[in-house]
């Protein structure tokens, strides 16, 4: 037992529940807090002709324009301070070398101008990444059955550009390429956009708890294969950390860990090594399993959603990317 846990006192001089017997005790002694602040919105965009409910989503729409823009006032009275943004790209504008994720008239980058001319305090993350315009469904280029790596590179540089003329105030490269953040890196500094900072995701995982957001954006079905080659193997710690420490050398500024609750320790782990702020991404899956398990009546949907939110910042997360942020931020102010 560590030194600082060797308590000298013993029951019944010594009883903890002393600390625990009042709300207002609770709430003054408790470690770990959460508040709108931490929270990241992940909102997908689409055409008005693809926008409504995400059926393996409960709760969850693809916003039209003035759908995303309603969405977005909403999070600034319930105080969350940043969305991130998503597209849904109907079958006809993908292409197996994603000319539309370099279009500088996307629905990411309509969104991106929509948003800051509306609402210029809210912070807008954009996600660097092929699979929503791939018709292979990968993040990356395909060449017969591999993904290639630094010729998808290439391609994310063009598509961060796009978005950062946009206007985004932060990138999430989620692709998991070799040296994409160092390229990014470089290539946003020459265009004159030195102040935008990256979160690479950093940790990210091969899950089976993505499949409800690859509904959302439409790339599930076209996937071929899996993510396996590039994305990190369910149980490799020492290997997500090897990545991490890459991503800091090449320039990220921000950290992300993803999935999230099933990678808790390694959440811990990239906190306690690197000391940089870091997010956690209370991914799809995990957002689904709670409204099912609520829905079927055998999970508080109120206490489930702020006891799994709590969890990501005693692993050491700073924010939370989370489906269920709106909600969450009125439990909070109830």
């Amino acid at each position: 037992m560590p030194a600082q846990m060797a308590f000298s006192g013993r029951f019944p001089a010594t009883r903890l529940r002393r600390l625990r017997q009042s709300d207002w005790m609770r709430r003054l002694t408790a470690e770990q807090q959460i508040s709108p602040d931490d929270f990241i919105w992940p909102l997908f965009v689409s055409e008005p002709a693809d926008a409504g409910p995400v059926p393996s989503m409960p709760g969850v729409l693809r916003h039209d324009e003035d759908g995303l823009l309603r969405a977005c006032e909403q999070a600034l009275e319930a105080g969350i301070p940043c969305i991130a943004l998503f597209p849904y790209v109907p079958e006809a504008l993908k292409t197996t070398t994603c000319d539309e994720a370099v279009n500088p008239d996307n629905v990411i980058c309509r969104s991106v101008r929509a948003v800051k001319q509306r609402f210029p305090e809210l912070g807008v993350m954009c996600d660097v990444a092929l699979d929503p315009f791939n018709a292979d469904g990968h993040d990356g280029l395909v060449a017969g059955e591999e993904v290639l790596n630094d010729e998808t590179v290439e391609v994310l540089v063009r598509q961060a550009l796009v978005q950062a003329e946009a206007g985004c105030d932060l990138q999430g490269p989620s692709d998991m390429m070799d040296g994409r953040i160092g390229a990014l890196r470089s290539a946003l500094d020459k265009a004159g956009h030195q102040r935008l900072p990256i979160v690479a995701y950093a940790a990210k995982f091969a899950s089976t708890f993505y499949a409800p957001f690859r509904d959302a954006v439409g790339s599930g079905a076209s996937l071929k294969g899996d993510k396996k080659t590039y994305q990190l193997s369910p149980g490799n710690r020492a290997e997500a950390l090897r990545e991490v420490a890459l991503d800091v050398a090449e320039g990220a500024d921000l950290l992300m860990v993803k999935p999230g609750l099933p990678y808790l320790d390694v959440l811990r782990e990239v906190k306690d090594a690197f000391a940089l702020p870091t997010f956690a991404y209370h991914v799809s899956g995990e957002y689904a399993m709670l409204k099912a398990a609520a829905r079927k009546g055998w999970l508080d949907n109120d206490r489930a959603v702020l006891e799994s939110l709590i969890c990501f910042k005693r692993a050491g997360a700073d924010a939370v990317l989370t489906y269920a942020a709106l909600e969450a931020a009125h439990l909070l102010a109830s």
